[in-house]
């Protein structure tokens, strides 16, 4: 097992500490860095940035050829970590000698330690990992009583601020929808910064609200899925997403993934907060809409090519998204492309 020990007082450290242990170059703009490494020891990619609050994000996605243990070790005081694990496992556990945790796939993570102790992650050999760690830092800015960041602490500690914390939740695919959208950003330099750290929070705030929802006793009872079942729910979102012209019916999504009608619903509703049909639907929309905008086709064909059998339906909820008609839209895109 190859042991790698990093420190996490600043974000340009830890990838210079990272650097010396995978090899690899690391990369940075606006104070986001990227580490990429392809050698025999490691392939893929790390990348972190810091925001304001003091807090800051660093994202695996790596496959390692051995067992790795990173020891994270703390300043003068421990950070908070909140994590999620979108591809593979890994463990955790507080030093060496302790219990050892295991955070599955699209399990979500909340952990801090004494002052004085490590936070140990154990990632798997040849099991590609794929896993995001938001850390709030021990010290607010100054003169920032009521910040972000002292009030994540306040919530989580205010009676035992010394005390080990670990907490693992439930299944969760809509924070790895959103982490997905934080990767998407393609804009460069300040935009990026903004438009991540906009995401950041999102993705914070829905960490901090899962583990309120797992205190609640109904919770536990609702969220029934297994694991299985989510990654199926997940493979046909992406298959309606790709092709929402196709004919799904619940029939036909229930037999290609074993589910139930039952448990396809209640997987939608907790992943995307529609029912299967309305997600086909949405999902029909938003292609229209590309469609509109980037192909020569008129409204009438578009109507049919995605799927939908009436052009007054399709009106009707275009409407009700983009707030005009179709060809409302398409003709404040170009008024000379209107033909239909």
């Amino acid at each position: 097992m190859k042991i790698v020990t990093l420190h996490t007082d600043k974000i340009q450290n830890l990838f210079r500490e990272l650097s010396t242990n995978f090899g690899g170059k690391v990369t940075c703009d606006v104070d986001e860095y990227t580490l990429e490494v392809n050698n025999n020891l490691v392939k893929g990619s790390i990348m972190g940035a810091s925001f304001n609050d003091n807090i800051s994000y660093v994202q695996f996605d790596m496959t390692f050829s051995a067992d790795i243990r990173m020891d994270i070790t703390n300043g003068k005081s421990a950070p908070i970590y909140f994590a999620y694990c979108s591809k593979g496992n890994l463990s955790h556990s507080f030093g060496v000698a302790a219990e050892v945790r295991k955070l599955k796939t699209f399990q979500t993570a909340i952990v801090t330690s004494k002052s004085a102790k490590e936070n140990n992650l154990f990632f798997e050999k040849d099991k590609k990992t794929k896993f995001t760690l938001i850390i709030v830092g021990s010290q607010p800015e100054v003169n920032q009583a009521n910040s972000l960041n002292q009030m994540v602490r306040d919530t989580f500690f205010q009676e035992n601020p010394e005390e080990e914390f670990f907490y693992a939740g439930s299944y969760n695919l809509k924070i790895g929808e959103k982490i997905e959208q934080l990767n998407a950003v393609n804009q460069t330099g300040i935009v990026r910064n903004l438009l991540k750290e906009g995401i950041l929070r999102i993705i914070l705030a829905m960490e901090i609200q899962q583990h309120s929802d797992d205190l609640k006793a109904f919770s536990k009872e609702t969220n029934c899925l297994s694991l299985k079942e989510m990654e199926e729910i997940k493979e046909l979102s992406e298959a309606i997403k790709a092709n929402p012209e196709e004919p799904f019916t619940i029939k036909s999504l229930s037999k290609k993934s074993g589910l139930s009608p039952n448990k396809l619903q209640e997987g939608f509703k907790m992943i995307h907060d529609r029912t299967v049909n309305d997600y086909i639907t949405h999902m029909r929309v938003l292609k229209a809409e590309i469609l509109i905008r980037t192909s020569d086709l008129n409204i009438s064909e578009i109507v049919y090519c995605i799927g939908f059998t009436s052009r007054s339906y399709f009106s009707k909820i275009f409407k009700q998204k983009f707030n005009c008609s179709p060809k409302e839209y398409k003709f404040n895109l170009n008024p000379l492309a209107i033909t239909a």
